[in-house]
């Protein structure tokens, strides 16, 4: 293990944990959200607007970075850092999600995976050693091992074999791993829901050693309930003194509920896309700014967003700008909804170090459960007549 990439535990609140991840790029504090850059950028965002939400960490793709502009020539161009103007530290997925989302596209073997890209139809190879030889190329502050994502709903066994073949990667990834002072591996427990298999994975993948651990394979389908429940059964079985992430997931409840079970580290897709189809995350529930009560609607998105679309525009500018199909509208909400899942997270890391999590959380599910601020509580600025 690099003894400077590690993550330190500075308070608990049940089985909430809030502490500070050091890398070689910087310290993140956690829990934290991960904005998703799949192919070197935030959909609409550029990394100033992504820094001045609170983001400490952010997310590339290996699948697509392969495929373009190509790892070797992000190599070339200085490392992903310098190639996306992102000093601090990032995070690769691994490519095996979106491999295995190819379908017909795809041939798995127990090596690895032959595909054919979704950009030209070339026929690329992925596996391990190549995975993570890719990340390395990158200059990824923490590199996922490669595995396999079988799409679920599946038979037990079939989830088994499945499970089997991504911890036999899992040990080839981390041998083909190049350590680094300040650069870490995370290793992903799969087993879909069944408790035995997450529980056969996470003493499989600690056997092996990691920096970190993920949990992949949720969030696919099978509802908060289970997920919130396979997390319950595997958190405790994962290594206290290293951070855990939960891939993909999820909406601000998920996170909440996720935090609460032990997760450190999230990345979703969820407030960028929700941000290019004029859903704003709130205090109070989401908004959807095409609705035709916001035409007039001068108030901002929200009284406690700090954003750029919350300090210079009204909820009415936004609704013209949806409805005029205009870029601004997209990149404004995907702003203010980047911001929201920063504070949101500080939010809770602030109650797990005050110990009031549980009291945090019960206000915030009632006010998501409260709708819109009424002109009450957030009474429309006085706009004067015009001459």
């Amino acid at each position: 293990m690099t003894r400077s990439f590690r993550w330190i535990c500075e308070a608990t609140d049940g089985a909430a944990r809030a502490g500070t991840l050091h890398t070689a790029h910087g310290p993140v504090q956690t829990p934290t959200f991960m904005p998703v850059g799949t192919v070197g950028t935030v959909k609409g965002m550029t990394m100033d607007a992504v820094r001045s939400t609170g983001a400490g960490i952010v997310l590339g793709n290996t699948y697509h970075l392969m495929l373009r502009p190509g790892a070797e020539r992000v190599k070339q161009l200085g490392g992903l850092h310098r190639f996306m103007d992102w000093s601090g530290p990032i995070l690769t997925d691994s490519g095996g999600f979106q491999v295995m989302s190819l379908g017909a596209l795809r041939k798995l073997d127990q090596d690895g995976v032959t595909f054919r890209s979704h950009i030209d139809g070339s026929e690329h190879r992925l596996d391990p050693e190549r995975s993570t030889a890719i990340q390395h190329a990158l200059d990824a502050t923490i590199t996922m091992c490669f595995d396999e994502c079988p799409a679920l709903p599946a038979a037990p066994e079939a989830i088994a074999a499945s499970m089997r073949l991504s911890m036999r990667w899992a040990g080839r990834s981390r041998e083909a791993f190049v350590q680094r002072e300040g650069y870490g591996q995370f290793g992903i427990v799969q087993g879909g829901v069944e408790p035995d298999l997450r529980a056969e994975s996470v003493k499989a993948l600690t056997d092996i050693g990691f920096e970190g651990y993920a949990i992949g394979g949720l969030a696919v389908g099978e509802g908060q309930e289970l997920m919130f429940a396979t997390l319950d059964v595997t958190t405790p079985l994962m290594p206290a003194d290293a951070p855990r992430y939960l891939m993909g997931v999820g909406t601000p409840d998920d996170l909440l509920g996720s935090v609460q079970r032990g997760v450190d580290m999230f990345d979703c897709v969820m407030p960028t896309r929700a941000g290019r189809t004029a859903r704003a995350y709130t205090e109070r529930g989401h908004l959807n700014m095409r609705n035709a009560r916001f035409a007039t609607d001068s108030r901002p998105i929200s009284p406690h967003c700090d954003c750029l679309a919350c300090t210079r525009h009204s909820r009415a500018y936004l609704h013209h700008l949806f409805r005029a199909n205009e870029l601004l509208g997209p990149m404004l909400l995907t702003w203010h909804n980047l911001a929201y899942y920063q504070r949101l997270m500080r939010g809770i890391r602030a109650a797990i170090v005050d110990r009031t999590l549980d009291t945090h959380a019960d206000h915030l599910r009632a006010e998501w459960a409260a709708g819109d601020w009424s002109e009450d509580e957030m009474p429309r600025p006085f706009i004067p007549p015009v001459p």
